[in-house]
C-alpha cells in the first residue's frame, strides 16, 4: 500500500496544473493533501470525478486558507475532525482516519512565523497533538501521522541552518517538539532509509530556491515504533511540481 501526503498550496492551482497527472502515475492507496485552500462548493469537479477514492474534507472557516482532505481507496471504518477545540477546529487542519490495522492522522500544522501570538498558537497546536498521537497509542492502536509540520528537524534538513537559527520552522523550541517525538518512540520514517543531505520537500517560490535546491524538508510521515516494520519504504518525490511542497510518501505492508 503506498500513502502519499502533499501540501499543494491550493488544490484548485495545481489541479491547472499537474495533480490529475500525478493522480494517475504514481496511483497512491491514500493521498493525504494539505493546505486546499477552498470551500465544499469550490472543489472541482475533476475531483469529484476521481470515483475511485473515498474523499473526506476538512475546510477552515476562513475563505482560501488552510483546509485538508484525504483521498482514500480504502474505505475507513470511522474519519473524525477535531482536535478537541474549536480555536484550532476552525482552521480545518486535521482528518483522523481508522482503519483496520492503522489510525492515519493528516495534519496542516500551524506556521509561526507570522508574529509571537501565532508561534504560540503552533506550539499548543503541537502538545494537542502530541497528546491525541500518545492517547491512540494508548489504546493500542498503529497511527500513521502526515503532513506539513511547518518545522525542519535537524540540521540536515534545511539548506542553510546557522542563517535560520532564529526563524519559525527552525526555532530550539519548535524542533525540541520533534525531539520529544523521537524519545518517545516515534519514528521519522524517511530518515530510517535515507540518510543522505538535501532531501528537502519544500522550498520559497523566491531566489530561485527549487532549481538550486535551497530547500527545507518539513513534510513528515511519522509512525509509532510498533508500526515501524510494516514501513518498507520512505520517500520524497522531489520531482514533481505543481506547489511549492512536493509529494512524499511511504510503502506499507
Amino acid at each position: 500500500m503506498k500513502i502519499y501526503s502533499w501540501n499543494v498550496n491550493g488544490l484548485r492551482a495545481v489541479v491547472r496544473k499537474n495533480f490529475l497527472d500525478f493522480l494517475g502515475k504514481e496511483d497512491p492507496d491514500i493521498l493525504a493533501i494539505q493546505e486546499t485552500k477552498l470551500q465544499e462548493e469550490q472543489i472541482p469537479q475533476e475531483i469529484k470525478d476521481q470515483t475511485q477514492y473515498h474523499q473526506y474534507w476538512n475546510f477552515a472557516e476562513k475563505k482560501g486558507y488552510s483546509g485538508v482532505t484525504v483521498f482514500s481507496k480504502l474505505e475507513p471504518e470511522k474519519v473524525e475532525f477535531s482536535i478537541g477545540d474549536p480555536a484550532y477546529d476552525k482552521e480545518g487542519r486535521l482528518l483522523i482516519l481508522h482503519y483496520k490495522d492503522f489510525v492515519l492522522i493528516n495534519c496542516y500544522f500551524p506556521n509561526g512565523k507570522m508574529n509571537e501570538e501565532r508561534l504560540q498558537y503552533k506550539l499548543n497546536y503541537y502538545d494537542k497533538m502530541f497528546e491525541l498521537m500518545q492517547k491512540l497509542r494508548e489504546e493500542g492502536k498503529n497511527v500513521v501521522v502526515c503532513g506539513d509540520y511547518n518545522t525542519a528537524h535537524k540540521e540536515i534538513d534545511l539548506a542553510n541552518p546557522k542563517d535560520n537559527e532564529d526563524t519559525s520552522g527552525f526555532l530550539p523550541i519548535e524542533r525540541a517538539w520533534l525531539d520529544k517525538l523521537v524519545e518517545n518512540d516515534w519514528i521519522d520514517t524517511f530518515r530510517e532509509y535515507n540518510q543522505e543531505p538535501e532531501q528537502y520537500s519544500w522550498w520559497t517560490y523566491r531566489f530561485g530556491a527549487r532549481r538550486r535546491n535551497i530547500g527545507w524538508r518539513i513534510d513528515y510521515f511519522f509512525v509509532n515504533k510498533g508500526f515501524m516494520p510494516k514501513v518498507k519504504d520512505a520517500f520524497i518525490k522531489q520531482s514533481i511540481m505543481g506547489s511549492d511542497h512536493c509529494p512524499i510518501g511511504i510503502e506499507i505492508n
